[in-house]
């Protein structure tokens, strides 16, 4: 699974990390994490899945495979829980179950 190296300069800018501060919070060492963003390096899965969780995106969002097109839920939050929350968490779980699953997982 390819990363979208627009999709993480992008989700960079929103979350307003830069290299540092995005390899501080993801512990990719920063000569790593430049490798990927340059595209002289494939991201593992595993670096991928804490890239999306540091930058508060999908998997699927920063490899183009998202299902959240795809997802309706209906829940109800309750103590304080927010549905969008839920939703990205729904989101999450099925890309993973997909990527599982695709690899005969």
């Amino acid at each position: 699974m390819a990363i979208e190296i627009a999709a993480i300069h992008s989700a960079m800018l929103s979350a307003g990390f830069s290299q540092r501060a995005l390899a501080d919070q993801t512990g990719i060492s920063q000569s790593t994490l430049s490798r990927i963003l340059a595209g002289e390096r494939v991201a593992k899965m595993p670096e991928i899945i804490l890239l999306a969780n540091a930058l508060g995106c999908t998997v699927g969002q920063l490899t183009g495979t998202s299902l959240s097109q795809r997802v309706q839920c209906a829940a109800r939050a309750s103590d304080g829980a927010s549905i969008d929350i839920m939703r990205q968490r729904l989101v999450q779980f099925m890309e993973l179950d997909a990527y599982l699953e695709d690899q005969g997982i």
